[in-house]
């Protein structure tokens, strides 16, 4: 990929969200990943109090879930951030914050989520919240 492509972001369709996930992280998803996601959101912001996540698959190979909702959520994070996310920006925070934790595991799945938060990271850069993911995230 070159600087001046673009990368793009295709939301994972119901119908085929279980098979999708399953193919990138196995049980790994909903045994370890999924809870991580939500934990994360949780830790940075008190208004996220569960619900409907999206699945979205990136053009480079990636992927990231976010909330289901209009809502902006108020952020505050153990690094000083203060912010506001929207749904959106943060489910890329946190599945950042999740792929960046599990990558320490020593096994495949870690080697996986490596790579996710890698090709994440560089679709946050282009995300129109990009400065404040990276506060919230750095």
């Amino acid at each position: 990929m070159n600087m001046d492509d673009t990368i793009s972001c295709h939301m994972v369709c119901d119908a085929d969200r279980l098979a999708f996930v399953d193919r990138l992280f196995g049980i790994h998803f909903p045994m370890r990943l999924e809870p991580t996601v939500f934990d994360m959101a949780g830790m940075l912001s008190a208004d996220y109090d569960g619900g409907y996540w999206q699945f979205y698959v990136l053009s480079n190979h990636g992927f990231y879930m976010a909330p289901s909702a209009d809502t902006i959520f108020n952020v505050s994070c153990e690094n000083g951030y203060e912010g506001k996310l929207t749904a959106d920006a943060l489910g890329i925070a946190a599945c950042l914050y999740a792929f960046s934790h599990l990558s320490f595991g020593g096994e495949a799945f870690a080697d996986t989520c490596a790579r996710h938060y890698h090709w994440l990271r560089e679709f946050m850069m282009e995300h129109p919240e990009a400065r404040a993911i990276l506060g919230a995230t750095d």
